[in-house]
């Protein structure tokens, strides 16, 4: 008898290979940013670096201009950044009360722990206490939930303010879920001690949403690294406000102030924040993701520095929610997917992932904002839903057309979001106010009226008129 050797197709045994590779590796280890060792590395990428210095100096150098000219001082930006971190003072108070509410975790875990330590004999006992502890649990992120949240819905807070009080407030609520977890089945079984303080003191400022009682440490801190990174938080800071001043202003800050606009001028305003727009999502993912990460990182010593991948090369919408931010897909990863796709399936499981990023995106948007506009929640939790399949197979078969497809989709809904959020933001500070006005229903839908422009003409584009 002959033996036929089945044909295993490359991709799907790469894919198997790269996962048992992933299983026996540990999770944490020494290595860094992708940028940073493309930056250090690559000549191509530090030109491109460069570039984006470079479009912030001319940025300056116009705005500097533009103040001169027209309001006769110098402004730099300044305005914009102390308008959007108005009222600092009371978004510290909100900050402190959430890490209030964080620390006040531990000593909740070290007294369920005594206690579940005393009636460990009693498996009846055990049951209700574990019953008490899951519920005191959930009474505590409510808790850390739902002040910040009243209180910002009750009186709005400027904008940079309201995005740091409630990404901070979802960051506290993912690290005591963690921490949760992972000592979950050590009281249930009490063969390893729970963390003690400074462990998760370091925790909650740790760049991850993964606990471990070790992670991988460098042996010193290079101040140099750490200054570095949080002038560049500063920088695209005021690049941000440049482009605010620059592009969306000119464009939308007039908006609503007349009854009738023209259907033309918002589309030509929509193109004209197509760049900015996806100048600010590079900014932002290289603010957030890089800098800051990487300056708390070189602080606490932590070694593990790959806070994402080079989603920029994918060609697969897969990839890339996996590559853009490690920190969160890792814990909605093992705290949601693992724990439902058992349940209910990976399908469903992917969905309610899905759903409640999108749902946390747009609490952090709503809130900041002072009003809710699901354009966020609609481009993720629906387009980007929707080109999982469409991209799962054809990605691979034709990965630069699909690369191509996904930086477009990036300018036109980065362009998309910076247009429309500015519309109704400034639809709400310049229309006529009424009793009827509503937190969730746009403003912008009725004020000003869209009109079309009653003299359109199309010409033969050959026939050059002198």
């Amino acid at each position: 008898m002959s033996l036929r050797r089945q044909r295993v197709d490359p991709d799907i045994q790469n894919g198997i290979v790269a996962q048992e590779e992933k299983t026996k590796s540990p999770e944490f280890v020494h290595r860094e940013s992708p940028l940073t060792v493309l930056i250090e590395h690559s000549l191509h990428i530090r030109a491109i670096y460069h570039i984006f210095v470079v479009i912030l100096l001319v940025l300056l150098c116009d705005t500097v201009i533009y103040d001169l000219i027209e309001r006769g001082k110098i402004n730099i930006g300044v305005t914009s950044v102390v308008y959007g971190f108005g009222d600092i003072r009371r978004g510290a108070k909100l900050w402190l009360f959430e890490l209030t509410v964080a620390l006040a975790f531990y000593p909740g875990l070290k007294i369920y722990a005594g206690v579940r330590k005393l009636i460990r004999e009693y498996t009846g006992l055990c049951r209700a206490w574990s019953i008490v502890g899951v519920l005191s649990v959930i009474g505590l992120e409510t808790t850390l939930v739902a002040v910040p949240v009243f209180d910002l819905a009750n009186k709005h807070l400027a904008l940079a303010s309201s995005v740091i009080v409630t990404c901070e407030m979802f960051r506290f609520v993912m690290k005591i879920c963690a921490v949760a977890v992972a000592c979950k089945n050590r009281l249930h079984d009490g063969s390893t001690k729970i963390p003690s303080f400074s462990h998760y003191l370091y925790f909650l400022f740790a760049p991850t949403l993964i606990y471990r009682d070790e992670y991988p440490r460098t042996k010193r801190i290079r101040w140099g690294v750490v200054v570095f990174h949080f002038l560049e938080v500063t920088a695209i800071i005021f690049y941000n406000s440049f482009l605010w001043e620059r592009f969306i202003l000119p464009y939308w800050s007039d908006y609503g102030k007349e009854a009738k606009v023209e259907a033309g001028t918002v589309v030509r305003g929509m193109f004209a924040c197509v760049l900015p727009g996806v100048i600010s999502f590079l900014c932002g993912f290289y603010c957030l993701l890089h800098a800051w990460h990487n300056a708390f990182a070189e602080m606490l010593k932590f070694g593990d520095r790959l806070f994402y991948e080079d989603w920029w090369t994918t060609s697969r919408f897969s990839s890339y929610y996996r590559a853009w931010n490690r920190i969160v897909h890792a814990w909605f990863r093992d705290h949601i997917y693992r724990v439902l796709a058992p349940r209910i399936g990976r399908v469903l499981s992917t969905l309610i992932v899905f759903l409640l990023s999108a749902a946390a995106h747009e609490v952090i948007l709503a809130l900041s904002f002072g009003f809710f506009y699901p354009v966020l929640m609609i481009e993720f939790g629906v387009f980007g839903l929707l080109m999982l399949p469409l991209t799962a197979t054809s990605g691979v078969r034709f990965p630069k057309a699909l690369n191509l497809l996904m930086w477009l989709s990036f300018f036109i809904g980065n362009g998309l979001l910076w247009s429309l959020y500015a519309m109704e933001y400034f639809s709400r500070k310049n229309c006529p106010k009424y009793d009827t006005d509503s937190f969730f229903v746009p403003k912008s839908w009725s004020c000003p009226e869209i009109v079309l422009k009653p003299n359109w003409t199309f010409q033969n584009p050959f026939v050059i008129i002198y």
